[in-house]
């Protein structure tokens, strides 16, 4: 189903959430080739845009492939954050601008960044209102439920977002102490859903076509946010727009379809990044593909030793030519 977020329409309620090191441009087109109605990029550096660090502003590429698109952007102050986004309005193909205020990481939130914004409604809605007065973007605002146990203002930060002038709030069911730990609280999220006026999406433990489904009708989510049931594992984000369209299951994808969509990754990774780089980095989200799969631990651990496509495109070929022999047999 069609909705908007501001100006922007996005043809299904199935998003994809940023994840650091993980959604870059190679992550994202698989992702919109499996379905996804909306993609965010990793979180960028609000100062590393100010001062032009080459690594941070090729962060901020986008394919055309990859409309609509959402660039979320992360940093302590108000003073950094406006020149920083207002740079994204003017300067890239974002459709959609995303403030970070749900990382749990340390190093980030020490610095008064990610969730460390969630402590105080005032300043996220000083934030919101003096960003939406610099650009003409629509801009969302991803948050977690509170701090800890003892700081949940859930329902007081997201009210804060939307006066400041929020076109919609994501929101992980989590506390910034529980990181990616426990369940998420989806009556919490579904308390937050009926105080808004502007789209919401909940985020936390949506793996399943059914969750997809839950989250929508009982949490009261416009649209789901999917984020680590996404990594290697594109098909749940078809499965769960097909499902959310016709209540149908489409099938588990097969080993081999796997293997043939990691090494499509990969092909994407390199050319964006270079092999040296790559590589590297396409090690961890393969554990993801194989994983499930029957005897891919040691095409596992010969990937991580391997330094070229090459190299790995022909241990997967030789991994998926030894499961076509075994299911012959």
């Amino acid at each position: 189903m069609e909705w908007k977020i501001g100006n922007v329409t996005i043809p299904n309620q199935i998003v994809v959430a940023p994840m650091a090191g993980i959604s870059n441009y190679s992550f994202r087109m698989t992702a919109k080739e499996f379905g996804a109605g909306l993609v965010v990029c990793e979180m960028v550096n609000d100062r590393g845009i100010l001062y032009k660090n080459q690594k941070t502003l090729s962060m901020l590429y986008v394919n055309k492939e990859e409309h609509p698109i959402s660039i979320q952007v992360f940093g302590s102050s108000k003073q950094t954050l406006v020149p920083a986004i207002q740079y994204v309005a003017e300067n890239t193909a974002a459709d959609i601008i995303d403030i970070n205020m749900g990382c749990p990481v340390k190093k980030v939130v020490k610095t008064g960044a990610g969730s460390h914004w969630l402590l105080d409604p005032d300043s996220i809605y000083d934030l919101v209102k003096s960003v939406k007065a610099v650009i003409d973007k629509p801009l969302t605002i991803k948050m977690r439920t509170g701090w800890d146990q003892d700081h949940i203002l859930a329902v007081e930060n997201a009210l804060a977002a939307q006066e400041g002038g929020a076109d919609a709030i994501a929101m992980h069911g989590r506390t910034r102490a529980q990181m990616y730990s426990g369940q998420a609280d989806w009556e919490l999220l579904h308390e937050v859903a009926q105080h808004l006026s502007i789209p919401f999406m909940g985020n936390g433990d949506v793996r399943t076509p059914q969750d997809a489904k839950t989250m929508i009708e009982d949490v009261g989510a416009d649209a789901v946010m999917v984020a680590r049931g996404a990594i290697g594992n594109p098909w749940a984000l078809k499965a769960m727009a097909h499902y959310l369209d016709t209540g149908e299951l489409l099938p588990e994808p097969t080993p081999i379809q796997k293997i043939q969509t990691a090494k499509e990754q990969l092909e994407r990774l390199v050319m964006l990044k270079g092999e040296r780089i790559g590589v590297p980095e396409f090690r961890q989200q393969l554990s993801y593909y194989l994983k499930g799969i029957p005897r891919s631990a040691r095409t596992k651990a010969a990937v991580n030793e391997a330094e070229t496509q090459q190299e790995v495109n022909q241990l997967l070929d030789d991994f998926a030519t030894k499961l076509s022999t075994i299911s012959t047999k």
